[in-house]
């Protein structure tokens, strides 16, 4: 008898999970190649083959009024999902981050007898400490990506698993030179790359406070050029409005897809605080993180 494949549900809330969901599929793979993969998903999670039942675009917001505003949608896709996992009985749900969204749900599906992963820990060591007890409920296993956060929840009680993070796997320095090629970036001017964030809010509160922050070092740094990745089309179309209202005439370049070239291009980064001064820290730019 051939024994049933394993299956794994999944959802990631924005595009670190995206990155971190990835590179989990791929690890499960090389051990379980047969094991299916579904749940709430961006492209690069669906491009290992991932099915994706919600874009991870739903969950992707934060901050007060942005949450509420969506609340009732982000409401009915936990309910949706929650259904749709305890009638298909995955023998794993894996919560990527978004603790607001995954803990009530984790707690709900491991109540069901579901086994539940959080994969990146709440900074609990830091602030809230008391969600621990609510993620000793939720979880049957946390998986951290600093040591340290490992110590912490042993002591709490919570079963735990250091994991280290993918990032650290396959980002080296490198010099500038054959990104600035790739990204058609002639001259030797020097590049300051702008990282906004990936959510849509963040590209709204940070997006014109970054490029009016460029505009003012142009001033100052004859031939500067500005980089800008995104994730999404909707948002590289309106970094480019906003580049045109907020910097006319300055040249800057707004591109879709991997980040990871337009921080090896750069001489330094500004950048939101979030995963992605992980990623420009291994790449060895200098930055700058801001936040609103």
């Amino acid at each position: 008898m051939v024994p049933r494949p394993l299956r794994i549900a999944l959802v990631a809330g924005e595009a670190s999970g995206d990155l971190l969901g990835a590179g989990l599929i791929r690890a499960i793979r090389e051990r379980h190649p047969g094991a299916r993969f579904a749940g709430v998903a961006g492209p690069r999670m669906a491009a290992e083959g991932c099915e994706v039942v919600a874009p991870m675009e739903r969950l992707a917001v934060m901050g007060l009024v942005e949450v509420l505003g969506h609340l009732p949608g982000l409401l009915h896709l936990r309910r949706r999902l929650r259904d749709r996992l305890l009638a298909a009985r995955p023998d794993v749900f894996v919560g990527i981050d978004a603790p607001e969204f995954n803990l009530g749900l984790e707690a709900g599906l491991r109540a069901a007898g579901i086994p539940v992963v959080h994969y990146v820990s709440p900074s609990v060591w830091a602030w809230r400490s008391g969600r621990i007890r609510r993620i000793r409920r939720a979880c049957d296993r946390m998986l951290t990506l600093l040591p340290f956060e490992a110590r912490f929840y042993r002591q709490a009680g919570v079963p735990v698993s250091f994991v280290g993070h993918p990032l650290a796997d396959r980002i080296r320095p490198a010099p500038p030179g054959p990104a600035r090629q790739a990204l058609g970036l002639a001259g030797d001017g020097p590049v300051l790359t702008l990282m906004p964030g990936s959510r849509g809010g963040e590209v709204d509160r940070l997006g014109e406070v970054f490029l009016a922050a460029a505009g003012r070092l142009s001033r100052r740094i004859p031939g500067l050029r500005c980089v800008i990745p995104t994730v999404h089309e909707a948002h590289r179309r309106q970094l480019e409005a906003l580049a045109a209202r907020t910097v006319p005439g300055m040249p800057v370049l707004v591109r879709t897809g991997d980040a990871g070239q337009a921080i090896a291009a750069a001489d330094a980064v500004l950048v939101a605080s979030g995963t992605a001064t992980l990623e420009v820290m291994l790449a060895g730019r200098p930055m700058v993180v801001g936040y609103r």
